[in-house]
């Protein structure tokens, strides 16, 4: 996995590869992207980053079966890195009942064989297989790549590679190890602002199934009207992590100031990291890999294998008897 981190931005350029001549024609009114898991994160990052520039609306579908706005005037994207998810399977043979166009993107398995019976289009991510939190990068410029080629956004090519020249992992290694140590025994909460909750939510993920510890995210200002209120009478079991941007709008910037007091007044850790990078993409995929970083050495800190998630799979095959 150490490996997988150090290689992660090599992902972006061949996820285009994989996509460069995939595309789905027509005329759309609206973007339904269906996604469990890690295989959801892309359709997530790509509806915050287009947040202000695409005047047709993107969803994201987290269940069995297509949303009630799905329509022939949509365009549907199922992604499962392995190609098994029986949510997004779901969704996939509804969207060829009802004729709606649909793009798969997956490693192998059942969506594979189903866009192969139906001759729909494919994007086929290849090379070693790894965990699906782990191919964000793989899925990500895929799904880019094959809604600008369906002519639904703007070409993102050139960015997305300029973006990932300019990460260097190692440069947030020693940072996690450190924080790593501080965090063993606790349950993180993971805070960002409305701009960044995907990213919050990405690391709820991976503490959730590197370090196998409970991880809870929120974001400002929604978390002031609400969940601070929790911190009333509060045992100190919890390490809160916000994620902060210094160009975020000044309002958020004095709610998380305020908010890390109030925490810190009641004997709980607050780290406040600044999220790095010249622009969203850079600033999303940098703390992306520190907190793959993190939580892969929370992981030695527990003593467990960062890579298995043993549990997710026993249920899997529970759910198949």
């Amino acid at each position: 996995m150490r490996q997988d981190i150090i290689n992660f931005p090599n992902q972006f350029e061949q996820g285009l590869e994989f996509a460069k001549n995939i595309r789905a024609n027509g005329t759309f009114n609206k973007i339904i992207i269906c996604g469990m898991g890690g295989s959801a994160l892309p359709g997530q990052i790509l509806g915050d980053y287009l947040e202000k520039e695409t005047k047709i609306p993107i969803y994201l579908w987290r269940n069995y079966n297509l949303p009630y706005c799905a329509d022939r005037n949509s365009l549907l994207v199922c992604i499962s890195y392995s190609g098994n998810t029986e949510e997004t399977i779901s969704a996939y043979k509804e969207a060829i009942a009802k004729k709606i166009k649909v793009i798969a993107i997956s490693r192998n398995g059942k969506l594979e064989k189903l866009a192969e019976k139906y001759r729909k289009p494919f994007v086929k991510i290849k090379g070693k297989k790894i965990q699906p939190r782990q191919a964000t990068g793989y899925l990500f410029s895929g799904l880019v790549k094959v809604l600008s080629n369906s002519k639904v956004i703007s070409d993102k090519s050139n960015e997305i590679k300029k973006m990932a020249k300019n990460l260097n992992p190692l440069e947030f290694e020693k940072p996690a190890i450190n924080l790593a140590k501080k965090m063993s025994g606790k349950i993180p909460l993971i805070y960002a602002s409305h701009r960044f909750k995907t990213l919050a939510r990405m690391l709820k993920i991976k503490f959730n199934e590197n370090s196998k510890t409970m991880a809870f995210w929120n974001y400002f200002p929604e978390l002031n009207h609400n969940e601070m209120v929790g911190f009333t009478k509060i045992k100190n079991i919890y390490y809160v992590i916000i994620l902060r941007d210094k160009n975020d709008q000044a309002r958020i910037l004095k709610r998380i100031k305020l908010t890390a007091q109030i925490i810190r007044s009641k004997k709980i850790k607050v780290e406040v990291i600044d999220i790095k990078g010249k622009n969203f993409l850079e600033k999303v995929f940098s703390t992306s890999i520190f907190g793959d970083w993190l939580t892969y050495y929370l992981a030695k800190e527990n003593k467990v294998d960062p890579a298995p998630v043993k549990i997710v799979e026993t249920f899997k095959k529970k759910m198949k008897e």
